[in-house]
């Protein structure tokens, strides 16, 4: 199983420590366009000179902070999609997976719920029809256990995938976010539609981006049934010291 690396919580200059992390074994990077690794004409200098001088397989994680593919506002829900479209259309260089999350139900959308996800379906066949043009696969991520928020199980999230009827889209599995919820046993029981794995632990509770080992994720029994998954994992950490040492975690079990 290859392994990337990725951090939201990094804000300094977001791209030097990216040439430090072959050394530390890790064989890609995931690229978070929020923030300072936003993707634009300065950043996208900054990631064509890491790609010419590293072998670091690059995928992508879509924007998500005010977004919403779910959303009954239709000018935000279209905005959403733009933006996303855009940002699938900056990275069609150098990646060929991107990582999306699905919407969440509005103040208006936990009134009229049916039409919230109607709207997310729609959405998110939008987002994978703008990658399939540009050759990306789509992996539609579950999500962690918040009220409101799509995609939490695996019924719900597979079902969603399903509806989509395209044929770019998969699932990303988030084992931090299983967890969450109770329910990475259920997950890792049906890996058929899993395209690309995120990898952090937590108590089971909240969203913790703790590094592996360090919540109550049974991770051997985790490696085990990912074992003859041949896609890539995703190390997502708050900074490359904790990446690093979820790596070495994961290579001594």
């Amino acid at each position: 199983m290859e392994l990337s690396f990725s951090s939201l919580a990094l804000v300094n200059n977001p791209f030097d420590w990216a040439y430090d992390l072959e050394e530390l074994g890790f064989t890609g990077w995931e690229v978070v366009s929020e923030g300072k690794q936003q993707l634009n004409n300065d950043t996208l200098s900054e990631i064509k000179n890491i790609i010419e001088t590293t072998d670091l397989v690059l995928t992508l994680h879509l924007p998500f902070s005010d977004l919403n593919l779910a959303s009954l506002n239709h000018p935000i829900w279209k905005e959403t999609i733009r933006q996303m479209s855009k940002c699938l259309e900056r990275a069609s260089d150098f990646v060929e997976l991107a990582v999306v999350h699905p919407g969440h139900l509005s103040p208006l959308g936990m009134q009229l719920p049916e039409m919230a996800w109607r709207q997310n379906i729609e959405g998110l066949q939008a987002v994978c029809d703008a990658a399939a043009d540009l050759g990306i696969q789509i992996g539609v991520e579950n999500m962690v256990n918040m009220q409101f928020i799509f995609g939490k199980q695996p019924g719900e999230v597979l079902g969603m995938i399903e509806s989509l009827e395209r044929e770019n889209v998969g699932l990303t599995l988030d084992i931090g976010h299983a967890n969450t919820n109770g329910m990475v046993d259920e997950f890792l029981s049906d890996l058929s539609r899993v395209i690309h794995v995120h990898l952090h632990d937590n108590k089971g509770k909240s969203d913790e981006h703790l590094g592996l080992g360090k919540g109550n994720v049974d991770w051997k029994k985790v490696i085990k049934s990912l074992d003859g998954y041949k896609g890539r994992a995703v190390t997502e950490a708050r900074t490359v010291q904790e990446g690093a040492a979820s790596l070495q975690y994961i290579q001594s079990l």
